[in-house]
């Protein structure tokens, strides 16, 4: 296998809120009949932020992945921030989760975001393993803490039901033995406006247009954004596996943006209608925007379906409409 940039995950970690939110109690509180959120968006139950930050649950979810490959933040060479949402404009979100650390405040090394929006994880993954080829890093964090829930409107059922809140992190080392197999980024811009939030940014900034609902919230158009994705997915699906000797099917594990019911449904249509190597947290966690992917990354390596010497392939879509696959032999050395 031709493996283009070697890396190792060398430990994996995960936070969600203290507080689990079920679909039933979001009916009652719509009055949504019974089950209906889990027949149509296939979410029973999420977690959402109360006293939680994106700082302090990308704190913890760091701290396990730290002890989970028997380091400390002193091993630390760079710290990548994976998010979409954030504490704070300024600063980046990876600079003020070094800050929460104690131990990382005499360091100096460098906090860098990167933001794909839902596929951000796999493009930090992507730039994280160039680092680490030209030798100058040895570990590197990557870390992705979401909380959509301050950003979702009660009167969109859809969308109110659909997201939670979560943190992911892992850690990559040098590795002789597994590594990046290929990576493909695509953006495909008439449907960039699908899925936005129009408040808040200098578009539309609070200094001249007032909090609104409606405007400040996370708005998707669901069946313009599928009719658009399933084409380019299946084109995109094609172009990747092209130059690699593997075709869907044959990946030991796929683990996809937890995006939607209907996207998943269409992932296992593609898998020709196999979702036994699809990792899928959907129903537990829904949506978590960019802290899908690896949350469902870390849960496939705690269970054991992410084996040393797999092949994994992740796969997402985000607002713009971007499509992301990012193809890798899982070890941890």
């Amino acid at each position: 296998m031709n493996i283009q940039r070697p890396f190792a995950i060398k430990g994996v970690g995960k936070y969600v809120p203290k507080l689990s939110v079920s679909s039933n109690e979001i009916e009652r509180k719509l009055g949504l009949p019974s089950d209906y959120i889990y027949k149509n968006v296939g979410v029973r139950s999420r977690y959402r932020a109360v006293d939680e930050t994106n700082t302090s649950m990308g704190v913890e979810a760091l701290r396990e992945a730290l002890e989970d490959a028997d380091m400390n933040i002193k091993d630390i060479d760079c710290l990548v921030g994976a998010s979409a949402s954030f504490d704070y404009i300024i600063p980046n979100g990876s600079s003020m989760i070094k800050h929460a650390l104690e131990d990382a405040v005499d360091l100096d090394f460098p906090c860098i975001d990167i933001n794909s929006v839902c596929t951000s994880f796999i493009s930090a993954l992507d730039y994280a393993t160039m680092l680490l080829v030209t030798g100058d890093f040895e570990n590197i964090a990557i870390v992705t803490s979401e909380i959509s829930s301050k950003n979702i409107n009660p009167n969109d059922p859809e969308t109110y039901s659909l997201f939670g809140d979560g943190a992911a992190a892992i850690i990559i080392s040098q590795s002789d033995d597994n590594g990046l197999v290929k990576h493909m980024f695509k953006t495909y811009s008439e449907g960039a406006k699908f899925t936005i939030i129009e408040g808040g940014g200098n578009a539309n900034s609070f200094r001249d247009v007032s909090y609104d609902l409606e405007l400040h919230s996370f708005k998707m158009e669901g069946l313009k954004l599928l009719k658009n994705v399933k084409p380019a997915l299946i084109s995109f699906l094609n172009t990747f596996f092209e130059e690699t000797c593997f075709s869907l099917t044959q990946i030991d594990v796929i683990v996809p943006h937890q995006a939607s019911k209907l996207g998943l449904r269409m992932l296992k249509k593609l898998n020709r209608g196999s979702a036994d190597n699809i990792v899928d947290i959907l129903e537990e966690h829904s949506n978590c925007v960019a802290a899908s992917i690896p949350m469902a990354l870390v849960t496939a390596i705690k269970e054991q379906k992410l084996k040393e010497g797999d092949t994994c392939l992740l796969l997402g879509t985000a607002a713009g409409i971007t499509i992301n696959g990012l193809l890798f032999t899982y070890g941890k050395s």
